[in-house]
């Protein structure tokens, strides 16, 4: 779960400030349960368990899934929907350079050459039909939160905000990404290449595609044994070469990238031809997953004289 310091992140908080609550997630942590089996195995009442269940409910941490387990019978269990909570603070970098965000919403690439499995969703639906191409071109991509395939690539062009006599000091990319399986495997490899500028910047396996826990994003709609969240990368690339989450990707140099003499910043994210592993890839927009992002192009830039 990704939670900033506002109202909401400061109730997640308080929620887990609570010895039962915290005990309750550990318990569950190991299986799915039920409140009367909490109550049995924490020796309180079902009335306490189920005010403390109903918190932890409300805050996201936990939700409540029924299993049928014969024609007549069903049993209405709790189960952990996150695994781990990172808190955002204010500001993440701090450098000694004025900057330019570009988010880059999920459905407005420029170009693409797709090969099944894929599809797109919104976060309301399924956008045109699972596993065809053409969805790709669907007037509803724009909608886009969420967006997968096999083998291929996607390709943005944003334009090349930096000012004029301004120096490219860092270029940032950030976007939440997991590998692709059919409905989700967590143990599925996959290496992911980074294009700028038709320069590859680096290739990072994405380990799985991830379903062990609902992301806490993730429309109530979908699937939870499909991809559920990815992990959150951030390449950075420098006057000395390129980094992904602090160590070094490749020794691409800004310089490499031509972008003083670019209008224009094309982004392709993709499996390239010759990759060991191909395993897809799913990218999360800011409505699904654990991260409320879109694709993030962040510049760093000195003024120059």
């Amino acid at each position: 779960m990704f939670i900033q310091l506002d109202d909401k992140g400061l109730e997640i908080l308080k929620s887990l400030a609570s010895d039962t609550r915290v005990a309750i997630i550990k318990s569950l942590s190991k299986s799915p349960s039920t409140v009367s089996d909490l109550a049995k195995e924490l020796k309180l009442s079902k009335a306490i368990v189920s005010r403390h269940v109903r918190l932890l409910e409300d805050s996201g941490l936990i939700y409540l899934e029924t299993e049928r387990i014969s024609s007549d019978n069903r049993i209405k269990q709790f189960k952990l929907a996150v695994d781990h909570i990172e808190i955002d603070f204010p500001k993440k970098i701090h450098l000694p350079f004025k900057e330019i965000d570009t988010e880059i919403k999920l459905g407005y690439f420029s170009n693409f050459s797709i090969i099944p499995t894929c599809g797109l969703a919104s976060a309301t639906s399924i956008i045109d039909e699972v596993d065809d191409p053409r969805a790709f071109v669907a007037n509803e991509r724009i909608n886009a939160s969420l967006l997968w395939f096999s083998d291929g690539f996607v390709e943005y062009v944003v334009p090349n905000q930096l000012p004029k006599n301004a120096k490219l000091e860092l270029l940032e990319l950030s976007l939440e990404i997991s590998s692709e399986f059919p409905e989700s495997n967590n143990n599925w490899p996959s290496d992911i290449s980074f294009h700028i500028n038709d320069t590859l910047i680096g290739t990072w396996t994405a380990p799985g595609n991830y379903s062990d826990v609902r992301g806490s994003l993730t429309p109530k709609w979908w699937e939870s044994s499909f991809s559920q969240y990815g992990a959150l990368k951030h390449l950075r690339i420098t006057h000395k070469d390129t980094g992904i989450d602090g160590k070094q990707l490749s020794n691409i140099k800004l310089d490499d990238l031509n972008l003083d003499s670019s209008p224009f910043i094309k982004v392709r994210i993709g499996i390239d031809e010759n990759a060991e592993n191909k395993g897809g890839l799913t990218i999360f927009g800011s409505e699904f997953g654990n991260y409320p992002q879109n694709i993030l192009l962040r510049m760093f830039y000195s003024e120059g004289n």
